[in-house]
């Protein structure tokens, strides 16, 4: 399992990489800087410099950061059963940000600022595109082992990414709690509509 961002390590880019996330959870995107991150880090912004030449350059690491950790936790899910891993990842999507919801705050403010800096909607972007072909794939193989019943794959893991993009984008911009539990049963509904009646 991936370390929790708050355990100590000796690796400074991955103890700056922490201190970014708590200090984005605590400040958010507008309030965040690099002497904040260097409070949490406990070192001087000088030291985070040596690293990164500009808060950009930081944050676009620290999403490679975030998006890696995502993925490494996609693959603990050692079921190769279509059903169970298709429910195991869109609980990843739906169910554990409910843990992040501050974290969940701070990246929706870096999406906003995806329009003006390519760099953060590069990285959006891949991501989006590795969990629809994680869908995708789950999906396709459902199929063939006669699970689901055909679809059209690329529109239903795109369904089901508006599913949870819409849930997520409501509990923040409205503080809705019962969003992702919604939309987490949205999505069930949805895949037995679709991929198990037809």
């Amino acid at each position: 399992m991936a370390k929790s961002p708050t355990e100590p390590v000796s690796d400074p880019n991955e103890e700056i990489m922490r201190a970014t996330y708590r200090a984005l959870r605590e400040h958010g995107y507008a309030d965040l800087t690099i002497q904040r991150i260097a409070d949490e880090y406990g070192k001087s912004t000088a030291a985070i410099h040596y690293h990164y030449d500009t808060k950009e350059d930081l944050l676009a690491a620290f999403l490679d950061y975030v998006l890696d950790r995502f993925k490494d936790t996609v693959h603990e899910v050692e079921t190769t059963d279509p059903e169970r891993r298709l429910d195991k990842l869109l609980d990843k999507l739906l169910v554990e940000p409910e843990d992040h919801q501050d974290l969940l705050v701070a990246i929706l403010e870096m999406r906003s600022q995806a329009p003006y800096k390519d760099r953060f909607s590069d990285r959006f972007r891949q991501n989006d595109e590795y969990v629809r072909y994680l869908l995708r794939t789950v999906i396709d193989q459902g199929i063939q082992d006669g699970v689901f019943v055909d679809v059209d794959t690329e529109h239903v893991a795109r369904a089901l990414m508006t599913i949870v993009d819409g849930a997520r984008t409501r509990a923040v911009v409205l503080d809705e709690d019962c969003a992702l539990t919604t939309a987490r049963r949205t999505a069930d509904e949805y895949v037995t509509s679709v991929l198990l009646e037809g």
